[in-house]
């Protein structure tokens, strides 16, 4: 039997790290979930469902990166992932709008997103709680070297 089937939950800002992170933690482990990989698809929400659950039920542990702002928006992947028995971790992203802001500024192409993105996710988010049915629940902040600094939140 490989290693548990695991649900990674990256909750954060636009521009806060969060695929940096997927890069350097989990690429080479997990299926990458986003909704950006589909920009101008519609129904994206219910095509990211469909992926999740094809996934999980072929096994396959799997990284959701997207903003994920509100306990409602994360509670259904909660329950997909509960359903095909997989632990589910979410990574909160500390990081200011201004550091977000900052970051976007460096990017190019199709990843850089309006400032009022940023805004306006900050204004929606919340942060997690480990009730909402997390096994557990990471801090990554942004490092001075601007490296992502990874805590646990949860026993």
């Amino acid at each position: 039997m490989g290693s548990p089937l695991e649900c990674i939950i990256l909750i954060g800002l636009p521009g806060s790290g969060k695929t940096t992170l997927f890069n350097e933690r989990f690429a080479k482990s997990h299926s990458h979930v986003s909704k950006d990989l589909w920009p101008n698809a519609s129904g994206r929400e219910a095509r990211q469902q469909k992926l999740i659950e094809e996934k999980l039920a072929a096994g396959e542990s799997i990284v959701i990166d997207n903003t994920n702002p509100t306990a409602r928006e994360r509670a259904r992947i909660i329950a997909t992932a509960r359903l095909y028995r997989a632990r589910v971790m979410g990574f909160f992203f500390d990081v200011s709008t201004r550091a977000a802001v900052a970051r976007n500024a460096a990017r190019t192409g199709r990843s850089k997103v309006p400032n009022v993105a940023i805004f306006t996710t900050a204004k929606r988010l919340e942060r997690p709680v480990k009730a909402e049915g997390f096994d557990e629940l990471f801090r990554v902040e942004i490092s001075e070297d601007r490296s992502l600094r990874v805590t646990k939140l949860s026993p």
